[in-house]
């Protein structure tokens, strides 16, 4: 059998880590009533960020050394500590699907206009007219959030701003992540840096929310999946697969995410979207798709 060349292997790992990505949502809605989704996103930042710091101890420590990198380190943490408190409310009440959808499709849109506000870098046309229609496709969502068995239209539509929220933090701190690794530190270590000092951020909130998590094996193994696959295992796949793709082709592989997302909660879950809320899924794809294939290849967005 002929050996995979490294480009092909590159675009496996990707394809690998979006695809372990995009089973949070499904993993996450098997916990019992009496977890909080603010528990689930601590325990899983928690655990996957120091698991990251940890086998890129000497590289991350390097990188707070270095007083240019510190700030940015520290404000990336800040999007850290949001993200996974925000993505999971925000599935819990919107519904995996939307959640996912919403967290990640805007992502990209935030990490321009963080371009535009910080290194003044002018929007291109296409990001003008991909941007509205992603919007619409989030008006979509919300219209059709009713229909997610997640409670009533208001518990959806707040669902939809947290997820929201989950964008721009997850802009923020890849945002910061890349300025690290422009400074010189590799990503392995940048990831480290970041993540673990986002997950010293959380420990409070673990404490404070987590203690439903060890009242049960099947949460305590949930709770391990969440940790060792999406977070820990996907994010080194990710590594390796950058070495050798394109960051414009990482980053549009890594939209497989929302869409295995979507796929399991309509399959496994069991939600049900309206027409209205499936056009919404389609014009955000379609919006994104295009926007993430045209940018820069130093635009790459880290998929969380």
């Amino acid at each position: 059998m002929q050996a995979l060349r490294p480009e092909s292997f590159g675009t496996v790992a990707i394809v690998s880590a979006a695809m372990l990505w995009g089973t949070t949502g499904t993993a996450a809605s098997f916990f019992p009533g009496a977890v909080s989704p603010i528990a689930v996103g601590a325990v899983t930042m928690v655990g996957g960020g120091l698991l990251l710091f940890l086998v890129s101890f000497r590289g991350a420590i390097a990188a707070f050394h270095d007083v240019s990198s510190r700030r940015w380190l520290l404000l990336g943490a800040v999007g850290v500590f949001v993200y996974p408190l925000a993505f999971y409310s925000s599935m819990n009440l919107a519904g995996v699907a939307v959640g996912n959808v919403v967290s990640l499709g805007t992502g990209p849109v935030f990490a321009a206009v963080l371009e535009r506000v910080i290194e003044r870098e002018s929007l291109s046309t296409l990001w003008k007219v991909t941007t509205p229609i992603a919007l619409l496709g989030v008006v979509l969502l919300s219209l059709g959030g009713h229909a997610l068995n997640q409670g009533d239209q208001g518990s959806a539509t707040f669902g939809i701003v947290l997820g929201l929220l989950a964008g721009l933090s997850y802009a923020l701190y890849t945002y910061c992540s890349t300025r690290v690794i422009r400074a010189g530190h590799s990503s392995g270590a940048t990831m480290g840096a970041v993540f673990g000092a986002g997950a010293i951020g959380l420990l409070p909130v673990l404490m404070i929310f987590g203690a439903p998590l060890l009242h049960s094996v099947p949460s305590l193994a949930i709770a391990s999946y969440l940790i060792v696959g999406p977070m820990f295992v996907a994010y080194l796949l990710f590594g390796v697969g950058l070495r050798t793709t394109r960051s414009s082709t990482a980053t549009t592989i890594t939209l497989l995410e929302p869409v295995v997302a979507t796929l399991l909660a309509v399959v496994v879950v069991g939600e049900l979207l309206t027409p209205t809320a499936w056009g919404g899924l389609g014009l955000i794809f379609v919006a994104v798709t295009v926007l993430s294939t045209a940018r820069h290849p130093r635009k790459t967005l880290v998929s969380p």
